[in-house]
């Protein structure tokens, strides 16, 4: 059984290395093709899903990296990343920045600083998708005319935990942590520790 292990260790390593490299390079032809701006050392393990729209920006700086599946990071509710740009938008995104599963749905702008750690199948969103008024949503045009859309901003060193969902208007300040699970509903100062539904203060950084 030992030397059974061993083998089916041994080829596990190879093929998984062989479908990273193969993912990546797939995945940099896939931003290719969409237009997106993306700096040196981007490092993919499987493929995101790609959406970009008419006169949407999407820019990545160096040393960015994403997975997409389920043996990449298995934590649980496993999906690929998901960017979607939509028309005039801008996601930007900056240097060092990993993230596993994640989605970004850009209506207007959302940025993402250098250094930040984003935890498996967070969902980041700059909108509210539709109008909060009722007789709005009975027509399309005017449902989405009158949506709501703000900017989300991330700061540098910013760790956001597993399966947080971010919503429309909010800024995170540098060196914050935002817990698993979190929805983040208002803006987060710098070097503070916040979590829950909806995320609340827990401490400070250096009370840690």
């Amino acid at each position: 059984m030992k030397i059974l292990n061993i083998a089916y260790r041994l080829i596990r390593s190879v093929r998984l290395k062989f479908w990273n490299w193969l993912t990546c390079k797939y995945t940099y032809f896939l931003m290719k093709i969409n237009f997106v701006e993306f700096g040196t050392g981007l490092k993919s393990k499987g493929i995101p899903v790609i959406h970009m729209h008419k006169n949407g920006k999407f820019h990545i700086g160096n040393f960015f990296r994403i997975n997409n599946t389920l043996l990449a990071n298995p934590i649980g509710r496993n999906n690929k990343c998901i960017f979607n740009v939509r028309e005039n938008a801008l996601l930007k995104i900056g240097n060092n920045v990993g993230m596993s599963g994640t989605t970004i749905v850009c209506h207007k702008e959302v940025v993402i600083s250098d250094n930040v750690m984003i935890g498996g199948n967070t969902c980041i969103y700059d909108t509210d998708f539709h109008s909060l008024n009722a007789n709005d949503r009975q027509e399309r045009e005017k449902d989405i005319e009158n949506r709501v859309k703000k900017n989300v901003f991330i700061g540098e060193n910013v760790f956001i935990g597993a399966h947080v969902t971010i919503l429309k208007g909010v800024s995170i300040g540098k060196n914050s942590i935002v817990g698993a699970c979190s929805v983040v509903s208002k803006n987060i100062p710098e070097n503070e520790i916040w979590a829950g539904n909806p995320a609340k203060f827990i401490r400070n950084i250096n009370d840690y």
